[in-house]
């Protein structure tokens, strides 16, 4: 039997973890280490001084979480314009729940977090909204293959009380589903957007916004989508009302695959999302999805996505 160092614990070669506690231990083991991070994120190029103008070494403040121009004197605040302005919570609890986020596949609950860090439910609950924030998403058109679907999520129904169309199930909100397909070059990606019903002027403009014209692009035969060829795309309809589902390349199995994926993580972590809030945690599932072969960890693709909001005009 081999050895094993249990002061030093590596990854279990089968497993397909990228950041374990382990490693987050080591990398942010306090503050300093937390805010160290923030600074070079943030500060890509250095630290640039308002009253020297120019870019100057800057020396951590040993009482407080900013740094101190070695010529002036002027003090930096690497957390303020960023989600940690303002906040009393420690910032390695911060990136520590950003770590736990990231490692899950569906999230986790605010309730979960205030278990794991003893912070309260208020605050927990503050720090998944504004670590949300973070991940919305990008205004980059798709193209090439795409597959479109409309489907109703949220609320506080039983999942087993949806039957499909017409109609709207009570307390869910309708919402649009777009992915591209992956090609040799270009992983597959999802853009999901809450819409004010499941009508053709709610569905065909924000996807006339999303897919540029020439693309091919796959539906069901719901109605909204009859007049798709006239916009430029190359339509195809798969008629799942007579339990087809699937002709060759024609399907919408991507994109409800991914409802799936999102009404099971909705129903089983948090067990219903009003509307008001559903954007957000949809932002999150998606921001999962695209970010999935990401060679450097969902966690790291989490944290880059942290940045300073610009300053106000004066």
């Amino acid at each position: 039997m081999g050895k094993t160092n249990r002061n030093q614990p590596k990854n279990a070669r089968s497993s397909d973890a990228t950041t374990t506690v382990f490693d987050f231990e080591r990398r942010f083991p306090d503050d300093s280490a937390c805010l160290d991070y923030l600074v070079a994120q943030t500060y890509p190029n250095g630290i640039r001084c308002p009253k020297c103008e120019k870019v100057t070494k800057h020396h951590r403040v040993k009482s407080r979480p900013c740094y101190e121009c070695q010529y002036c004197g002027h003090q930096e605040y690497p957390m303020k314009g960023t989600i940690f302005e303002g906040s009393s919570t420690s910032l390695k609890l911060w990136f520590y729940g950003i770590y736990l986020m990231a490692s899950t596949r569906c999230g986790i609950s605010a309730k979960q977090l205030e278990r794991e860090t003893g912070v309260t439910y208020p605050t927990a609950h503050r720090m998944f909204k504004k670590i949300r924030s973070l991940l919305e998403q990008g205004d980059d058109p798709f193209t090439g293959t795409i597959e479109v679907d409309e489907a109703y999520v949220g609320g506080l129904a039983k999942w087993r009380s949806e039957r499909g169309r017409p109609g709207r199930p009570k307390d869910k909100a309708p919402v649009l589903g777009i992915a591209q397909r992956k090609t040799p070059e270009k992983p597959g990606q999802i853009y999901a957007k809450v819409v004010p019903d499941s009508g053709e002027r709610s569905l065909i403009p924000p996807t006339a916004k999303k897919v540029l014209p020439g693309s091919v692009v796959y539906t069901d035969e719901w109605k909204p989508y009859r007049h798709l060829g006239k916009r430029g795309y190359q339509h195809t309809r798969i008629p799942h009302a007579q339990h087809v589902y699937v002709d060759g390349d024609v399907h919408t199995n991507t994109v409800e695959g991914f409802w799936s994926h999102l009404k099971g993580g909705v129903s089983g972590v948090y067990h219903g999302v009003s509307t008001k809030y559903l954007q957000s945690y949809m932002d999150e599932f998606v921001f999962r999805y695209n970010n999935r072969d990401n060679p450097e960890g969902m966690f790291n693709a989490f944290l880059g996505r942290i940045e300073k909001a610009p300053p106000e005009s004066a």
